[in-house]
């Protein structure tokens, strides 16, 4: 029984380390398969009929891409889109607003009103990274393509929620929420550190957008909006990448 322990014990031991040791490689030598998690941040400028809606924005968000060992790339990415600059909204609420443009809440004061541009985007990518300008074969130049889908809304936001006339499904009626589908392409560099402490990616990111409009009725105008939205977004983008694969390491000679 001892002996099959043993024999057992040696068996697992040796299936874990062999995995093990085929996953440290050395970055700076070759290009090596890799799964990448990484934290993004982009900049946003929006363009045909989103741009009437909204201004510019932010997006925060992250993904899992897999680097293969001639370089090519596939992964997915989810990213929050926020913003502040929400155009027309002094009309928005005109139906239910006093002569001077003001909403009463329901302690007969006037109400303060808030719009944000809120939104998010899940996308599928694929492409090639390029290894010009590099340190090593695993950096250098990345074009990107890839398709997912977006939703995006006015949040009308009532400190204190004091208005009742925008409150529960009531606020819905204003919103403006649309989604649909959306197409992606990139173009940035990715570098990947030799001794794995500094990987990022900076480049620039163009979506375009075909939306349509969720809500049955809007309240403002009284009717279902039938539009559909054709739109971009050009951003600035920023990646932090995490490296998923074991470094070779380093010899040591003892005289």
């Amino acid at each position: 029984m001892d002996m099959f322990r043993k024999t057992t014990i040696s068996l697992i031991l040796t299936c874990l380390c062999v995995p093990l040791l085929q996953a440290q490689v050395n970055i700076r030598d070759s290009a090596i398969f890799t799964p990448l998690i990484y934290a993004t941040y982009g900049y946003q400028f929006p363009g045909g009929d989103l741009a009437r809606q909204f201004g510019s924005n932010s997006s925060i968000g992250g993904g899992f891409m897999l680097k293969t060992k001639s370089n090519w790339i596939i992964g997915v990415e989810g990213n929050f889109m926020f913003g502040q600059s929400v155009k027309n909204s002094d009309s928005l609420l005109l139906n239910i607003s006093t002569r001077d443009g003001f909403l009463i809440d329901a302690n007969g004061m006037y109400a303060e009103i808030i719009y944000y541009e809120r939104g998010f985007n899940f996308l599928a990518k694929f492409g090639k990274l390029i290894p010009v300008l590099s340190p090593n074969p695993n950096s250098g130049f990345v074009i990107l393509a890839g398709a997912g889908y977006l939703q995006d809304k006015i949040r009308i936001h009532n400190p204190g929620n004091t208005a009742p006339e925008i409150q529960g499904d009531y606020k819905k009626g204003y919103d403006r929420l649309n989604g649909g589908f959306a197409l992606n392409g990139s173009l940035g560099y990715l570098y990947l550190s030799n001794t794995r402490l500094l990987n990022f990616y900076l480049g620039f990111d163009f979506m375009q957008t075909w939306t349509k409009p969720y809500r049955l009725r809007d309240f403002d105008t009284g009717e279902q909006d039938a539009s559909t939205f054709n739109s971009q977004f050009y951003s600035i983008k920023v990646c932090w990448f995490i490296p998923l694969y074991r470094r070779v390491p380093k010899e040591f000679y003892l005289y």
